[in-house]
Order: C-alpha cells, then structure tokens, then sequence
C-alpha cells in the first residue's frame, strides 16, 4: 500500500485522528461520531444518519482489511473506531422515537443515551458480542461486534423506554 493510501486509510478507520486518543480511543471515536451524527440528522433527516450508519460499516469493513493487512494481522487494533462510529449512528437513527420528530432537548437525550447504552454493550461485550469479538476476525470482525453492541443497546433502550413510560416516569413532548 502507497503511502498515500495508507495514511488516507488510517484518516478512515481512526475517524480522522480520533481512534488516536491515548486513552479510550473506542469512547472517542464514539464521542466524535455524534456531532458528526447530528449534524447529518438535522441536515438531511434520520433516514440518511441509517444510510450514513450502513455506509460506515461498509467502508469500515473494507477499510479496516486493508489497514490491518499492512499491518500482517487480522486482530481488532483499538485505533480503529469507525466501527464505534456506525454502531452509534445505528443506535441513533434505529431508536423508534427519533421518527415521531421529537423536540430538540429529546433529540438530546436520545442521543445521551443512545452513547451510554452502546458504550456500555460495547465495552463489556456480553455473550454472543464476545464470541463474536474472539472468533470473527478481519475487517468484518472489527465491525460485526460493534453492530452486535448496538443491537443490544437498542433491545435495552426499547425495554428501558417502555417501562418508563408505562410507570409514568417520562413522557416525550413530540412536535405537531
């Protein structure tokens, strides 16, 4: 790999120097997918952040086979995060609530706890994450486990947001 191609590959997978946190590089790159997220929410809709979160597992997966295979391994490297980038975005454009148009201090919320659960699902990786994390390997692998995570988060958020609402403990203001 050209030098070129192999900096503007590492610019992909480290979502543009944020995997290069010295310390918990996974929570930064999250954290950098979210104004990045909203931005693509409140330009263009929910329904491109869900375009936008497929479109990063892909170009992950790909890009991530190609970073680790200069690198002679096919083990997840943890400067890799746009794994964490389309887990969180499918999160946030997966969460039923952000199709009803929510007010903007919901928006805000939803966002908050969409990071927390996924963080959550993707730093402890309970089983079938973990199995997936130690058995897939490659660009796939670097991905797959952090969508994994992400569905957890949202059986969580949906069960979480049910009970709430059903003890009466929140209730979302929707616009009109």
């Amino acid at each position: 790999m050209s030098r070129f191609n192999d900096l503007t590959i590492k610019t992909i997978v480290t979502f543009f120097g944020a995997g290069l946190s010295p310390k918990a590089p996974g929570t930064a790159g999250s954290l950098a997918a979210l104004p990045v997220g909203y931005a693509i929410h409140m330009a263009l809709g929910i329904e491109a952040l869900a375009v936008a979160a497929v479109l990063a597992f892909f170009i992950g997966w790909w890009a991530s086979n190609r970073y680790l295979a200069a690198r002679h391994t096919s083990e997840d490297r943890q400067e890799i995060v746009l794994d964490e980038v389309a887990g969180i975005w499918a999160v946030i454009a997966a969460m039923p609530l952000m199709y009803l148009n929510p007010v903007p201090s919901t928006v805000l919320w939803l966002y908050g706890a969409a990071f927390v659960a996924f963080r959550f699902f993707d730093i402890l990786k309970p089983w079938p994450i973990s199995l997936a994390d130690r058995r897939i390997k490659g660009g796939f692998g670097v991905m797959f486990d952090d969508i994994l995570a992400a569905v957890f988060a949202l059986i969580t958020l949906g069960a979480l947001g049910h009970l709430a609402s059903a003890m009466g403990w929140i209730h979302v203001a929707m616009n009109g």
